[in-house]
């Protein structure tokens, strides 16, 4: 009686677990071939830590079987629970298996810092727990990079692209797992707008790499970089990140192509079909732009005088830094710590804007800023004229009034989650500063923070407890906030 009872609250009511079940198998077995190629890698550069993506390889596919068992005869339907729970439970699976080779291996020593560290790649984070980065095989670097790269446009929606299986929940998954104000449709069919996502992705990564190799990075590093740039995330196969190649025209080639990355990916299609114009007259990007630039001629000015910087170097430094903190990136050629404090605030500042919306960067996003900032305007036009009607238009489109108390409420409880997380990493005994940064640097998947976990150092000296926290920012943050908390609320798992 009581199984029954459940099968008519989970067909009727909730969710489609069964199909969920093969949905979370497929994204398994799949993850079982990443982990193969990095295998593979290291075997080909002889190092014997294929080993252990062979043991991980073998948990996946056992994992990944006895899922698809239990989706067997599932109504393939999907409604926006079940996208809800897939997508949750896929970057939390693929964190839980992907650490594997880390601490099978030895290259992490703890649990919390294997999940730490993967959470941090498949969000694109960049956080590290890492001391010393070059000591790892060949292998575990590209499974670094990797998760980086799948991350950026998310696990789902990569999955998307290359199977059929998700035709009838593409959209609840493309809804749940997607960033933004509101979620750009370039065609009818989730499918094929996935494919034509990800093949301007791959076009990115292929036009970076070939000129970091003419920078002078070997095609090894050249690769991993070009993932980890493109997906805003940050990872470097150097401990010392892009600074070890001290080349000025390497740290202006990432630098674009973290500008290019955080940018909205449906203009590139635009692009594509010839409508380049888009690109520039898109009211979010230019948002975008002008606070880069503002905050990197305000810190090149300070550089200057403050640290007797030349203008070329001050420039470069600034911007390379504005930038990877303004995509959520997470690169590093200097030490902000050593700036002047001013410039810390400005940062601060990048960190919570982040990119834009439908790209792969963090953050609140610039088109919540940007609608923001004209619903202000307006109430202060409404002031000296009360009874006119004032829209909030962005690119010439009137903004709802229910989109605007959404980004409204979004921003507030951003806030509110940032506040709790930074009084809890006090509460664990980090640092006034440090909890403050490594809270807003995690829930803006941006990388590095301030004072003791800067660009300069990794985050290893972090309490444990701390480490699970700063993972369950990385995630929601990713998943913008209510996705994830969405499970949490009692309501979801009640009948309708």
């Amino acid at each position: 009686m009581e199984h029954l009872d459940f099968y008519e609250w989970n067909m009727n009511g909730c969710i489609n677990s069964k199909m969920i079940g093969r949905v979370l198998g497929v994204l398994l077995l799949i993850e079982m071939g990443m982990l193969l190629l990095c295998g593979g890698i290291s075997f080909c550069y002889g190092e014997n830590d294929y080993i252990y993506f062979l043991y991980t390889c073998g948990v996946n596919v056992v994992a990944g079987i006895l899922l698809l068992l239990y989706g067997r005869g599932a109504e393939n339907k999907m409604n926006r629970r079940d996208g809800y729970c897939v997508v949750s439970l896929s970057w939390l699976f693929f964190t839980i298996f992907g650490m594997l080779p880390f601490y099978l291996s030895g290259s992490v020593d703890t649990i919390a810092n294997a999940f730490f560290e993967t959470m941090s790649g498949f969000t694109t984070t960049g956080a590290t727990i890492l001391d010393d980065i070059e000591s790892l095989s060949h292998g575990m670097l590209f499974w670094r990079s990797l998760t980086q790269w799948i991350g950026g446009l998310g696990i789902v929606f990569f999955t998307i692209a290359i199977l059929p299986i998700f035709t009838s929940g593409g959209v609840q998954l493309f809804s749940a797992e997607s960033t933004g104000v509101i979620h750009n449709r370039t065609h009818p069919k989730i499918n094929v707008m996935a494919k034509w996502l990800w093949a301007v992705y791959l076009i990115l990564t292929l036009l970076e790499t070939i000129l970091l190799m003419f920078g002078g990075m070997n095609l090894f590093d050249a690769i991993c970089h070009s993932f980890t740039t493109t997906a805003t995330g940050g990872y470097s196969t150097k401990q010392a990140s892009i600074s070890y190649w001290n080349s000025p025209f390497i740290e202006y080639v990432v630098s674009v192509f973290m500008l290019l990355s955080s940018m909205n990916f449906a203009l590139f299609l635009m692009c594509l079909k010839g409508k380049v114009g888009k690109i520039f007259k898109d009211e979010e990007v230019r948002w975008f732009l002008g606070s880069v630039a503002i905050l990197t001629g305000m810190i090149t000015i300070a550089l200057v005088f403050h640290n007797h910087y030349d203008w070329e170097l001050a420039f470069r430094k600034s911007l390379f830094q504005v930038t990877t903190v303004h995509t959520s990136c997470g690169f590093a050629t200097d030490d902000y710590n050593l700036w002047p404090p001013f410039t810390w605030l400005l940062l601060f500042i990048a960190m919570l804007s982040g990119g834009c919306t439908g790209s792969t960067s963090g953050g609140i996003k610039n088109m919540r800023l940007l609608i923001v900032a004209r619903a202000i305007r307006n109430e202060f036009k409404h002031l000296l004229h009360p009874n006119a009607v004032l829209p909030v238009r962005v690119n010439q489109r009137t903004v709802s009034s229910s989109i605007v108390s959404t980004v409204v409420i979004f921003i507030v409880f951003y806030f509110i989650i940032i506040l709790t997380g930074w009084t809890i990493l006090l509460f664990l005994g980090v640092g006034f500063t440090e909890s403050v940064s490594t809270v807003i640097s995690s829930i803006g998947n941006v990388g590095p923070g301030l004072g003791a976990f800067g660009p300069a150092y990794s985050w290893n000296a972090l309490p444990d407890a701390a480490k699970w926290v700063l993972s369950f920012l990385m995630l929601i943050g990713r998943l913008e906030l209510f996705s994830v908390l969405l499970l949490f609320y009692p309501n979801f798992w009640k009948k309708q």
